[in-house]
């Protein structure tokens, strides 16, 4: 007996420029959970990037007026003149990326990209740059592209709406892509031109690692300095391997590592993977994991 089918599920992985404000922040998530069918899975503010980013998921059509409902309440409270962080960002939604996960694939995430933002102009007055699977010409799949000059002064033309930016909410960056990890790794030192020297020695765009992005940033209420990275293929290059090369650079410095984070959520695999590596475990495979052995046997009950 073949089991349900199950509905297409897209996730989202929005980041607004406020990490300060806890009521505008609290005040976006409730916006975007009040879509019927969408989940909010993780809601997490940073005061020094004065950022935030919420991660939701749900069938496509939910998604896509979580993400217009969430935009809408940033447009109208976060003002960018008044706006201040070290993370760079283009806009007070800044980046609007959504993510296949079950019964989904990369092209239903462009279509969906493409009608967010289509709404994003239309109700809002934002402009909206297309990046990732959903770039409108290959100069713009590159996020980094989309968002060069900031807000304050941008280098590339909106895909819809402009040539200006919106006044006080700059424009949206909104895509489609796979699955990444945003993992940050802090230093034990307020030194920020160490962070930026290993952020440029293992980043892909400096021929350092595939597939990682990576800023150094200052981390002034906490006194320290940041590696940040995107990990946009973590089976290619994976976190463990990411997490030793910034060890291994900070300590060729003298540095030690005062701890890392994870932004939003993380693939099973990504955390199982490290643990083989750090655990020197021989035999390891997925299947070894309790959780993942129960779930392939349900699996096979529910088909029988």
């Amino acid at each position: 007996m073949a089991g349900p089918l199950i509905d297409p599920l897209i996730e989202c992985v929005a980041n607004f420029s406020e990490g300060r404000d806890a009521a505008t922040v609290r005040a976006i998530e409730d916006a975007i959970a009040s879509s019927a069918g969408v989940l909010v899975l993780r809601a997490e503010r940073d005061t020094d990037h004065n950022r935030s980013v919420i991660t939701f998921a749900g069938p496509p059509e939910a998604v896509s007026e979580g993400a217009l409902r969430g935009i809408a309440v940033a447009v109208e409270r976060i003002d960018l003149r008044r706006h201040q962080g070290v993370h760079p960002r283009m806009g007070a939604a800044d980046v609007v990326p959504f993510v296949p996960l079950e019964g989904a694939t990369l092209e239903d995430c462009v279509a969906i990209a493409r009608r967010t933002g289509q709404e994003v102009w239309k109700r809002l007055g934002v402009p909206v740059y297309f990046y990732e699977a959903a770039a409108a010409s290959p100069d713009r799949r590159q996020l980094e592209n989309c968002r060069r000059g900031g807000f304050e002064n941008p280098k590339i033309v909106p895909d819809l709406g402009g040539p200006a930016v919106h006044p006080s909410a700059g424009a949206c960056i909104i895509g489609a892509r796979k699955i990444l990890i945003a993992f940050n790794v802090n230093l034990e030192t307020d030194d920020v031109s160490v962070a930026r020297d290993i952020a440029r020695t293992i980043r892909a765009s400096s021929g350092g690692m595939p597939f990682v992005k990576a800023l150094g940033l200052p981390l002034a209420a906490r006194g320290l300095a940041q590696v940040s990275m995107n990990l946009t293929d973590f089976e290619q290059t994976p976190l463990h391997e990411v997490f030793d090369a910034v060890q291994r650079e900070a300590a060729a410095r003298g540095i030690a590592i005062a701890g890392s984070e994870i932004i939003g959520l993380v693939p099973k695999k990504a955390l199982e993977d490290a643990a083989a590596h750090y655990l020197k475990c021989e035999n390891f495979e997925s299947g070894l994991v309790l959780e993942n052995r129960l779930a392939r046997a349900q699996n096979i009950v529910g088909r029988r």
